[in-house]
């Protein structure tokens, strides 16, 4: 089970986030690509655990290395989800990737998403109801 100080962090992070973005103006009504961040020193631990979520459901980014400010190398990606900015959805999400990042040895360094202009035309003229499951409760199988 993941660590209740880590996860309350990250629900207050989560309210804070949602709150930002739209008091900025983004589309309370978007589907938004969720990125949950995962790094690591080493490589073999992050592909295990890039596996397990992708076996989860999730999309997952390539592994890329990145420089620390110390100059410490680390190897990091990005878990992908698409929803609403649903506060306990995210929860979810966010409590089954710690979990999983705990089980390898991995850091979970939180989530973000983009801006959405409720203003932008839509790419797909289509009925926006097919984008909202009902049943969806976060956590990915």
């Amino acid at each position: 089970m993941a660590n209740e100080a880590l996860l309350e962090e990250q629900r207050e992070e989560t309210r804070l986030i949602i709150e930002e973005l739209l008091d900025d103006g983004s589309d309370p009504d978007a589907l938004y690509t969720i990125e949950h961040h995962l790094s690591c020193d080493s490589f073999d631990a992050l592909e295990k655990a890039a596996v397990d979520a992708f076996k989860l459901g999730y999309e997952v980014t390539e592994p890329e290395e990145l420089e620390l400010e110390d100059g410490t190398k680390v190897m990091c990606c990005d878990i992908l989800s698409e929803g609403a900015l649903n506060a306990e959805l995210i929860d979810a999400q966010v409590e089954q990737l710690i979990d999983l990042a705990a089980k390898y040895n991995v850091d979970y360094d939180g989530w973000g998403t983009y801006f959405e202009d409720p203003d932008a035309e839509d790419e797909d003229e289509g009925d926006d109801d097919d984008l909202i499951d009902e049943e969806d409760n976060g956590t990915r199988h």
